[in-house]
């Protein structure tokens, strides 16, 4: 018998939940593996970078980075598929899924580690899943070292004083325009799960299990609360809609969120990587 895909993952990454959620909505039988000190020797075996996800192949091939993972293994189980047919539908449930993986991630990794109440729950909690054993002496000072690290990296997704407001402001925004589609159909582009849906879910995923957006989500947008709830378990409930009944709902997204900040950004990163140039504005 052949073994079951292997996902080595943390419930505190953002790409691990969504691989894993797109694991289960296909069906695909596959074991989750906390990466932890336990694992780490299968994981090095594999990884050629120090990121999860990391999900080894039945055939004992290693492949990283959430998209490419998907990617992959869409084209070997096609069905059910997680593209809309409709082709504006289709085209458009792609941007945003990678809107979800960089813009989006702005807003979990900014949020998470912009603020003290934030700080202390989520290194306390990548402490306790690295270390589940540990004392509680032990665990307080690798969560010291989790936060202290954290901190000094945000500026990694851009994340600084001059930053911060635009980024908090596009998730508050984000917020209210995604839970009004929310409120009619199950997911994004209808009723089953998109590419889209595991792009954007998984951040805000993240972003609420800490406290601040916890407090957002919880207050202001219960509709998308119940969406990234589902979005663990993922199922087909129906079909798809073509894009002349979504657009209505999802063209505020496109132009205030991704046509406003995310095109202008990675038209102008893209500039600066290849000018050589470590910094830019925009």
């Amino acid at each position: 018998m052949a073994q079951p895909y292997r996902l080595f993952g943390s419930e505190m990454s953002p790409s691990s939940v969504k691989v894993r959620s797109y694991f289960r909505y296909k069906g695909i039988p596959h074991r989750w593996i906390v990466r932890d000190a336990e694992a780490q020797a299968e994981y090095a075996k594999y990884a050629k970078l120090p990121i999860v996800p990391l999900v080894v192949t039945p055939g004992d091939e290693g492949i990283q980075d959430s998209t490419p993972i998907i990617e992959r293994i869409e084209a070997e189980h096609p069905t059910p598929s997680i593209h809309p047919p409709d082709p504006v539908s289709g085209f458009v449930s792609a941007l945003l899924e990678e809107f979800g993986d960089e813009w989006g991630n702005k807003w979990m990794f900014h949020f998470r580690w912009a603020r003290d109440v934030d700080q202390i729950a989520s290194a306390g909690r990548i402490a306790r899943g690295m270390m589940p054993g540990a004392s509680d002496e032990q665990h307080a000072g690798m969560s010291a070292q989790i936060r202290e690290r954290m901190v000094n990296r945000v500026f990694f997704v851009g994340s600084s004083e001059k930053t911060a407001p635009q980024i908090e402001r596009s998730l508050r925004a984000a917020l209210v325009i995604l839970d009004a589609p929310l409120a009619t159909r199950p997911y994004l582009f209808g009723a089953r799960p998109a590419f889209a849906d595991l792009g954007l879910f998984a951040q805000l995923y993240e972003a609420w299990t800490d406290p601040t957006v916890g407090a957002l989500v919880e207050g202001r947008a219960r509709n998308v609360l119940d969406w990234v709830h589902r979005m663990l378990w993922p199922r087909a409930e129906g079909e798809f809609e073509p894009w002349s009944a979504l657009e209505p709902t999802l063209l505020p997204l496109l132009q205030r969120s991704v046509g406003a900040l995310f095109l202008p950004w990675t038209l102008a990163n893209a500039a600066a990587l290849a000018a050589g140039r470590e910094e830019f504005s925009v």
